[in-house]
């Protein structure tokens, strides 16, 4: 399945990048660092450079396999993009994020853009507030 994923992207079937993308399907983390798939390919016995997981996620996000973001106060994080709109939750206490689709907010951005004159092209939507956890890891920072 990842071999054809990648033809489809138009991009060579390569060793590092069947992993990678291996990683980011398997994961249980949906918001991956390049730091986390690197870590999680030593964790594998995997001999990827750190450099080639940099380089390989920016092909995937120039080929559309990925999404990149950059949460208010943390590194950049990919994510596979799976064709459906969503927006995220961030804790800023953690760095938990949750992902959601509200169909009301949709259509508010909507009727703002056409009333400000405007066609959406795209938008994403990030809400930062503290998850109530009580284990949450950033509460005593």
């Amino acid at each position: 399945m990842e071999t054809q994923d990648l033809r489809n992207a138009g991009l060579k079937a390569t060793l590092p990048r069947i992993r990678i993308l291996q990683i980011l399907e398997s994961s249980d983390k949906r918001h991956m660092s390049a730091e986390d798939v690197y870590k999680a390919l030593l964790e594998a016995g995997e001999d990827v450079g750190l450099a080639t997981v940099y380089r390989v996620l920016t092909q995937f996000e120039s080929a559309d396999l990925v999404e990149r973001h950059h949460f208010e106060g943390g590194q950049a994080v990919f994510e596979l993009n799976e064709g459906g709109h969503h927006d995220h939750i961030v804790c800023s206490q953690c760095g938990k994020v949750v992902e959601f689709m509200d169909e009301t907010i949709e259509q508010r951005q909507q009727d703002i853009a056409k009333k400000s004159g405007f066609a959406i092209q795209d938008h994403s939507l990030t809400i930062y507030g503290n998850c109530l956890d009580p284990k949450c890891a950033g509460k005593n920072k």
